[in-house]
């Protein structure tokens, strides 16, 4: 996973609608009373509440301390600890695994696949939500026309996110030894907020990008990206990005 700082108060006020999205696939997870969930990649935990409140047992984990810190503060009744999800120390213990936002940030599929398909119970299901295949394009796109016009193109990383296609995640999986029962890759525009939203999305989710920038190359690219994605992104007062998600379910059959 690359070092990124997460900022959790930040994140829960600027890009809430992480979560906010994130609550239509637990139709998908379909939590039941007294079931052990784990929700890998929780952040602030916003997720891990809603499916408590099924009467499931949740479990959430994520690699940042600083988001873990914050969900035991939010949510002092649940169970949260600080995870990588490529080391899961668990062995047949949960009923499901969700997740949500999280998948694509892990540069180690295989690990991470295994480590997934070993802490399910036998029977146990997969639900998660992540960027697919153009997730973003514009913007990365963005990045790299204007590092290329600043000529900064050999500083520049952006191969650091893993968008699969339908057909790469589902045979990931499938060789981990998981049954794919469906799987959605779907547009999904999503509004940031304030005339500031691309710059604070950039600057939060991309900041990776800029690893071997000084503070001045990187925001010069920063503010050139913006004013490249602004004729066609900025609509009617508010930036709009082009989210792509990949939804799956997938099974560990007994």
């Amino acid at each position: 996973m690359p070092e990124i700082v997460w900022d959790a108060t930040l994140y829960d006020k600027q890009h809430r609608f992480v979560s906010d999205y994130g609550a239509d696939i637990l139709q998908w997870l379909a939590p039941k009373a007294d079931e052990y969930i784990l929700d890998v990649g929780c952040g602030t935990g916003q997720l891990a509440a809603q499916i408590a409140k099924s009467g499931a047992i949740v479990l959430g984990t994520d690699a940042s301390t600083d988001m873990v810190n914050h969900a035991k503060a939010a949510y002092p009744d649940l169970n949260f600890e600080v995870v990588d999800g490529t080391q899961l120390p668990y062995q047949e213990n949960f009923d499901a695994i969700f997740s949500n936002a999280t998948f694509h940030w892990i540069e180690n599929q295989d690990a991470l696949a295994k480590s997934l398909f070993k802490s399910l119970k036998p029977g146990g299901r997969l639900v998660a939500e992540f960027g697919g295949k153009g997730n973003v394009k514009s913007i990365t796109d963005a990045i790299q026309t204007a590092a290329h016009q600043l000529e900064l193109t050999d500083k520049v990383v952006t191969n650091f996110w893993f968008f699969p296609s339908i057909s790469v995640y589902s045979t990931l999986l499938e060789e981990q030894g998981f049954e794919v029962e469906q799987v959605w890759l779907f547009d999904r525009p999503t509004t940031l907020l304030g005339e500031e939203g691309m710059y604070v999305w950039i600057n939060q989710f991309a900041q990776h990008a800029f690893k071997n920038l000084n503070h001045e190359e990187a925001e010069s690219i920063k503010n050139l990206a913006v004013e490249i994605l602004k004729p066609n992104y900025y609509i009617n007062g508010e930036w709009v990005a082009d989210y792509r998600r990949l939804r799956v379910k997938a099974w560990k059959r007994a």
